[in-house]
């Protein structure tokens, strides 16, 4: 990618925003290295990693990274031989420290996240080399601040000790005179070090009062910084065991340094990998904090970018706008005043690309697709005073020129203010020329203008579309939404009015201004008025449509709880009844096994009545419902007990019947008047006959008396319950004495309407049916006449 592209869409300032998340020196150098790319195959794998350090995120808070410095010269001063120091060797120590304990994490990662979830962070972590016994000696004799500690060596251990012991000595001789008849002889009652050796401040006028040797005098020569006679030979024992201390750490630091040089390749690639987990993990974490996503890469170039935020202005001042380009139009030209947006758009658009090709997350909505451009060309500059314009104008034109050279079918060309800078005549009629150009190579493009002449080459114009920035009338500002279909229009004279111009100069620039220009302003006015009364009730039904889908998932939620208690409560209903079952079955084979006993003992056949006995023993054992002491329970037992020729109150037709005779365990045959129905037991319930049979009466009634309606209206009702309504409705519809009756059903798929018409076809009582006139109900009802 050419590096203008990236200094004027800002492309450093997003990588200077990346760069407070990494803390490794290789996940820095990684980050300045970073351009985008236009292999498909790496973007997607880059895109990838972010994904898989963006759900490391989600699950873990991010991968455990250390701070890591750059071990990169340490690497090559031990492929020379040379011996590292406490301070790199710490370095060092870190690095394989961090490897395994991020060998660990993902050890146990594994476990929480399948590895489907993470596309490519688990392949990675395999190719460290973790070097346990390296990694312990080293951890054990270098702390990270790059301090030998004593367990590097017994010998380190001993040495140390007689210093400590030795220090010990001489602060307790020397307190002597610090805190002791002496003290008054001294400048400062203090103990102090001067030549690495412990000495004590003296008047000069008390030299020879301590004896031993002078290091160093104040300033002013009135203290001497004696050491006393008394230590002189603790002090030499100090300084042997000190020289002693530092070859003893020269030998380990030596030891230590010809322990890691045989893997220095081992390390440095450890290094490299911590360093790249580094970056991964800041991708993920800059996507969190940006509320970034993951595009769709589109092979085709078909960008689609819905809720597009600029990703280095104010999160909270920013307005998103949904940016596309490639599918139905390879040119978008986005007129407008100045101050409206435009230039953001641009900017929009070809920073949002350079993040996705270099494998970022980009601040859009779900569902958002990036293209993979090989160049992209941006011609964007800042408005110049009139004096500059001559070589503002030269400047877009080198630019242009530059691009009209390299561009193909697989580029993207951004330019602000095109034509800008000359005769306005001139300068649309050049913009369009440099518009066919780019568009004769197939390049996708997208230019804003201030021409009106553009407004009609983005009409006219095949693959070309117009755009402008949305202006509220009302405030007299620019809300900075993008309007893609609608040309930008003037507002000129709207402002100049609303701020006061007086009104006699606002009618002649009126009168002045072209009639067909003034017609096309009020076109574009009432098309962005229309266009945001669609967005608006867009907007409404989108959040009632996020509310349904809440409610439908929450639903969706109880109902798989209610049935994961069902399903809980039924297997404990079967463990218990299993448990009945086999106590039940002990008491039987226990009573089964004393009838042989005896049968057994007394060598002839059980009497009849323990026979009778036994019997009564296993129907014991049978679970009976309590029922007895339930007056209610029984008063309900008693009125569901039907036999034959009881009379039934049907509740469903709200029609006498008497009961011929049982057909299955919970069904009867019922004599309704002049017919027989299958009535379910539940649909019943027992009545007291008539007081006064005396004579005949009929049993069928009237429609009046019967509250049957002659129509049957199913629109709406479910498959199965609109075929029990009609089976119960043509049972009534006899009943009450009717010829011929309505089913209204609809048409909808069809499912109903031939299910009704299957079920007419095998019912006796039916003498035909055929679908309504067209005028009232066409094949979206059926006439049924009856015998």
């Amino acid at each position: 990618m050419n590096p203008k592209v990236l200094t004027t869409l800002e492309y450093q300032q997003v990588k200077q925003q990346l760069a407070p998340y990494l803390v490794s020196a290789a996940g820095q150098k990684e980050l300045a290295e970073l351009q985008p790319m236009a292999d498909v195959k790496k973007v997607q794998f880059a895109l990838d990693e972010t994904n898989d350090g963006a759900e490391v995120y989600r699950l873990k808070g991010g991968i455990p990274i250390a701070r890591l410095a750059d071990i990169t010269p340490h690497m090559k001063r031990l492929e020379i031989g040379a011996t590292l120091n406490g301070s790199e060797l710490g370095q060092v120590g870190r690095v394989l420290r961090t490897t395994r304990a991020i060998t660990r994490f993902f050890e146990e990662l594994l476990e929480e996240a399948p590895e489907n979830d993470i596309r490519h962070l688990f392949d990675e972590v395999q190719t460290l080399v973790t070097l346990p016994a390296v990694t312990k000696q080293l951890t054990t004799a270098i702390e990270g601040d790059g301090h030998i500690t004593d367990d590097a060596s017994p010998e380190l251990s001993s040495i140390r000790n007689h210093i400590s012991k030795t220090e010990g000595e001489i602060r307790s001789r020397m307190e002597r005179y610090t805190r002791g008849r002496e003290a008054k002889y001294l400048s400062d009652p203090i103990i102090t070090i001067r030549n690495d050796r412990y000495v004590i401040p003296v008047k000069a006028e008390n030299r020879g009062r301590f004896g031993g040797i002078v290091h160093d005098q104040s300033a002013s020569g009135q203290t001497l910084f004696i050491e006393p006679q008394a230590v002189m030979a603790l002090n030499d024992r100090l300084r042997q065991n000190q020289v002693a201390e530092k070859q003893e750490e020269q030998r380990i630091l030596e030891e230590l340094s010809n322990l890691i040089a045989p893997y220095r390749d081992e390390i440095l690639q450890n290094a490299a990998i911590l360093g790249h987990f580094d970056f991964v993990n800041a991708k993920a974490r800059y996507a969190h904090d940006m509320k970034g996503t993951e595009p769709a890469v589109s092979t085709q170039n078909e960008v689609f970018l819905r809720q597009a935020r600029h990703p280095l202005i104010d999160p909270k001042k920013v307005v998103a706008n949904d940016i596309t380009l490639g599918t139905d139009y390879q040119a978008i030209v986005i007129t407008g005043p100045n101050t409206g947006g435009k230039t953001i758009t641009l900017k929009t658009l070809g920073l949002l690309q350079l993040m996705g090709q270099s494998g970022l997350f980009i601040p859009v909505d779900e569902g958002s697709r990036i293209g993979i451009y090989n160049e992209i060309f941006a011609d964007i500059g800042d408005e110049q005073s009139i004096e500059q314009n001559l070589s503002t104008f030269s400047s877009h034109m080198e630019n242009i020129e530059s691009f009209l050279k390299q561009i193909d079918d697989h580029s993207l060309v951004l330019v602000d203010e095109l034509g800008a800078g000359t005769d306005p005549q001139e300068g649309a009629a050049l913009a369009i020329a440099i518009l066919d150009a780019i568009g004769a190579q197939g390049t996708q493009v997208v230019a804003t203008t201030h021409y009106p002449e553009l407004k009609a080459y983005g009409f006219n114009r095949p693959d070309t579309i117009n755009a402008s920035m949305e202006f509220d009338e009302a405030t007299l500002k620019p809300t900075y939404r993008l309007l893609v279909g609608i040309p930008g229009r003037s507002n000129a004279l709207d402002i100049a009015q609303r701020l006061g111009i007086p009104q006699s100069i606002v009618d002649q620039a009126w009168s002045l201004t072209d009639t067909d220009s003034q017609d096309l302003n009020a076109m574009i006015a009432d098309l962005v008025a229309k266009r945001k009364q669609v967005e608006d009730a867009q907007l409404h039904l989108t959040a009632e449509l996020d509310d349904s889908e809440k409610l439908h998932k929450q639903l969706k939620s109880e109902f798989n709880a209610y049935q994961q208690r069902k399903d809980q409560l039924i297997e404990d209903a079967q463990v218990q009844a299993n448990a009945i079952v086999e106590k039940s079955k002990t008491k039987a084979d226990a009573i089964i096994s004393d009838l042989r006993k005896k049968q057994l003992a007394t060598g002839a056949n059980v009497k009849e009545n323990e026979l009778i006995d036994a019997k009564g023993a296993l129907n014991a054992l049978e679970q009976q419902p309590k029922l007895k002491k339930n007056r209610v329970l029984r008063r309900a037992k008693a009125k569901q007990d039907f036999h034959e020729g009881d009379d039934v109150l049907v509740k469903s037709y709200g029609q006498r019947g008497v009961l011929v005779q049982k057909m299955g365990n919970h069904a009867w045959e019922v004599q309704l008047g002049i017919l027989k129905m299958k009535i379910d037991e539940a649909d019943m319930e027992r009545t007291q006959p008539e007081a006064e049979p005396k004579r005949a009466r009929a049993t069928v009634q009237s429609a009046n008396a019967s509250h049957v309606s002659p129509n049957l209206d199913l629109r709406g009702v479910r498959y199965e319950d609109a075929m029990t309504q009609v089976d119960r409705y043509v049972d009534a519809a006899l009943l009450a004495g009717y010829p011929s009756v309505t089913i209204v059903h609809g048409k909808g798929t069809g499912a109903l309407r031939q299910g009704i018409t299957d079920y007419l076809k095998t019912n006796r009582q039916v003498k035909s049916f055929h679908f309504a006139a067209p005028n009232h109900g066409g094949n979206g009802a059926t006439e049924v006449e009856f015998k």
